[in-house]
C-alpha cells in the first residue's frame, strides 16, 4: 500500500470518527419544565386520587363496609378537599367546564361510574361468549374408546391409530 493511499484513508477516517463520536461527547442538559407545569401535574394527580377515593368510599358504603353515621362526614371531607384542589387548578389557569367545584367533582365521579359500568357490560358479554364456547366444546368432545391393546394408553372412538404408539386400532 502506498503512502498516498494511506494518507487519503486517514483523511477520510478522522472526520468520520469525529462525526460519529459527537453524540457521545456532548453533554445534554435535561429540559427544565416550568414550575407551573409541575404544580399543575401534582394537582391533577391529587384530583385523580381524590376521585378514586370518593368512588371507593361510595362502593364501600354500598357494600355495607362503611357505617351509615360515618359516611356523610367522610364524603363531605373528600368533597371539600376536591373543591380546594379544583380551586387551586383554577387559580393557576386550568380550564374548567363551568359550575362550582363540587358539581364538577360529582360530574367526574358519575363519568367514572359510567366507564366502569361499560367495562362491566363488556366483561359480561365476554362471559356469555366463553360459556357458549365451553358448551360447544362439551358437545363436540369425542367419547373415550377404551385403551390401546399395544401400549395401554387411552384412545378415543374416532382414533384410527393410537396417538402414543401408532398401533392401528381397527
Amino acid at each position: 500500500m502506498d503512502i498516498g493511499a494511506f494518507l487519503l484513508l486517514l483523511a477520510l477516517f478522522i472526520p468520520l470518527a469525529i462525526y460519529l463520536a459527537q453524540p457521545f461527547t456532548k453533554k445534554r442538559r435535561p429540559r427544565a419544565l416550568p414550575k407551573e407545569d409541575h404544580t399543575r401535574s401534582a394537582l391533577m394527580a391529587e384530583r385523580d386520587r381524590l376521585l378514586d377515593a370518593l368512588q371507593e368510599l361510595d362502593f364501600d358504603y354500598t357494600l355495607g363496609k362503611v357505617p351509615e353515621d360515618e359516611y356523610p362526614a367522610l364524603r363531605a371531607t373528600l368533597l371539600k378537599q376536591g373543591a380546594e384542589i379544583l380551586k387551586k387548578l383554577d387559580a393557576i389557569g386550568e380550564p374548567s367546564e363551568g359550575g362550582d367545584a363540587e358539581s364538577r367533582i360529582e360530574a367526574a365521579i358519575s363519568a367514572r361510574r359510567a366507564e366502569i359500568q361499560e367495562t362491566a357490560a363488556e366483561e359480561n358479554a365476554d362471559d356469555d361468549i366463553e360459556s357458549l364456547i365451553a358448551a360447544r366444546r362439551r358437545a363436540r368432545k369425542d367419547k373415550s374408546g377404551g385403551f390401546c391393546p399395544n401400549c395401554g394408553h387411552p384412545v378415543l372412538q374416532s382414533d384410527k391409530f393410537c396417538p402414543h404408539c401408532g398401533h392401528p386400532l381397527r
